[in-house]
């Protein structure tokens, strides 16, 4: 009802009426203004605050209280009555209570020693010959021992050309000329050595290409990061038979964890950068490797096509895109959802929520405390351990939910987070089904850093073809860290090696068949 200030009615209903308009917009704009303000902080943090999210020990301590204030428990007659849903055994309780076992207690303190595995150069100091005779009592001084110390010297970057002479021989019928090693790009100067350099900066060091150039010119070598896009688009071309091997033997695990982030890409037939997005699939603790794919969109089409022929679990978040391999009547994959993102949830809405988001952050704390003495259990303990302590915890958290959704605001910061659990608690409680299952799928996020990393450097990519590109070259560098094996070692062995290696063998050329080779 419009309201003109200098003609108001006489008619109570009326009126009433018009107040009754004016406190639902009020009311409206309130929380339009409430999810404004919370938006508005939330990128803020992002932007200048701590990315951290974890909760010190006296807030956890607060939402205990309170969270025993509001349940109180009646002990059991055969327990200790200070017994609580949490084993008070192991290495989880240990850490908690015996400042023996904090690691950041027992920090080492002190500059620690230079590693061994460095060549040394020794460099005497000696006295001058006029020094080693005492003024005072006329005696030749006697050496009795040394002072020593270490310090390391940085000796810079060299290169060096390899002239390749192939020696001919010819009689009175033939002529035979000597082979040298296949190159990894035919008829470029580029040996493996200069590829993998490039290839680890780029990829693991978050050096872009124009700060290569750079590089290179300080030691009066000219190479032009368009040659150097070059090269690394034929490393891609190179290596992609084995890209496919890669993909393989990860889809031999159980359990596959997936995300995504995204990236600008330049087109030239826009005034702006679009986003891609790149999609890690990482395998499971017996399949130690991780494989990108690029899209140029978020569509269901890229996840749909690259996770064809996988059978088993599918751990990510709760993007619409993956629902399709979860439905029907034989559902192709089996959903496990992360209690990290449902946990992220609830840590953001504290700020308006504190009470009821406390203690829901409490509770899903005691899951995580119970994770970490599962830890290093085989996975049929692990399975027993979830299923005597974290199932009761998880039917806390289930009726805690229940009671607080008709209490928060739907669209609320904590009605967003209860309603987010509530539509994932079946995914959210299948880790308990097996103890091959992740509680969350932290590792596969953070398999996702290096580029999240990288694009702060090299800020975006030059087209598609350079992300099909950069996720063969970062599947490989990715899969070498995961196993600890030196990324540049592996990349200059097998870029000098798989032109001429053997096709049915090509898998011996993998991070970790080839890590086996070499101990």
């Amino acid at each position: 009802m419009a309201i003109d200030p200098k003609h108001l009615p006489n008619h109570p209903e009326t009126l009433q009426q018009m107040i009754l308009d004016l406190l639902t917009q009020l009311q409206s704009e309130v929380r339009e203004r409430a999810k404004l303000q919370h938006l508005l902080e939330e990128l803020l943090a992002a932007k200048r605050g701590r990315k951290s999210e974890q909760l010190s020990p006296d807030q956890l301590a607060l939402f205990e209280a309170a969270y025993e204030a509001a349940f109180p428990e009646p002990p059991a007659a055969d327990a200790d009555p200070s017994d609580d849903d949490e084993p008070k055994d192991g290495p989880a309780a240990d850490a908690a209570t015996d400042p023996k076992d904090d690691p950041k207690k027992n920090k080492r303190t002190g500059r620690p020693p230079l590693p061994a595995h460095l060549p040394r150069q020794q460099v005497v100091h000696d006295l001058a010959d006029h020094e080693k005779h005492c003024p005072d009592c006329h005696q030749d001084l006697r050496h009795f021992g040394d002072e020593t110390s270490e310090h390391l010297e940085y000796i810079p970057a060299s290169f060096l050309v390899i002239r390749q002479i192939c020696r001919k021989y010819t009689c009175a019928c033939t002529i035979r000329t000597a082979t040298k090693p296949a190159q990894p790009i035919p008829k470029s100067n580029a040996s493996a050595s200069l590829l993998a350099q490039i290839i680890v900066s780029k990829c693991v060091d978050h050096l872009p290409l124009h700060r290569q150039e750079q590089l290179f010119a300080r030691f009066q070598l000219e190479l032009s990061r368009k040659t150097m896009g070059g090269w690394l688009t034929q490393c891609g071309k190179l290596l992609a038979p084995l890209y496919d091997r890669l993909k393989t033997y990860i889809w031999q695990s159980k359990v596959i964890g997936t995300d995504d982030t995204s990236v600008k890409v330049l087109d030239p037939e826009l005034p702006f950068a679009r986003t891609g997005h790149f999609w890690p699939y990482l395998g499971d603790a017996a399949h130690r490797a991780v494989i990108f794919d690029y899209t140029n969109t978020r569509a269901r089409a890229g996840p749909h096509a690259f996770l064809a022929g996988y059978q088993g679990y599918l751990q990510a978040d709760a993007y619409s895109v993956y629902d399709a391999f979860y439905k029907g009547a034989k559902p192709v994959l089996t959903e496990v959802a992360c209690w990290a993102h449902a946990r992220r949830y609830a840590f953001h809405a504290r700020e308006t929520d504190t009470a009821r988001m406390g203690v829901l952050l409490l509770l899903i704390s005691r899951l995580y405390r119970i994770e970490k003495e599962a830890a290093p259990l085989s996975a049929a303990d692990r399975h027993q351990l979830r299923q005597t302590h974290a199932r009761p915890i998880l039917l806390k958290i289930y009726d805690y939910l229940q009671s607080i959704r008709t209490e928060v605001l739907p669209k609320s910061p904590a009605g967003r987070a209860v309603r987010y659990l509530l539509n994932q608690w079946a995914a959210l409680n299948r880790y308990c089904d097996d103890g091959d299952l992740s509680i969350d799928n932290n590792a596969t996020e953070r398999s996702l850093r290096g580029i999240a990393i990288g694009r702060n450097n090299w800020t975006f990519l030059g087209s598609d073809s350079g992300g099909h590109t950069a996720a063969v070259l970062r599947s490989f560098t990715g899969s070498c860290q995961l196993i600890g094996v030196e990324p540049f070692a592996w990349s200059r062995d097998v870029l000098a090696r798989i032109n001429s290696h053997p096709i049915n063998r090509l898998h011996e050329l993998l991070p970790h068949h080839w890590a086996a080779a070499q101990a």
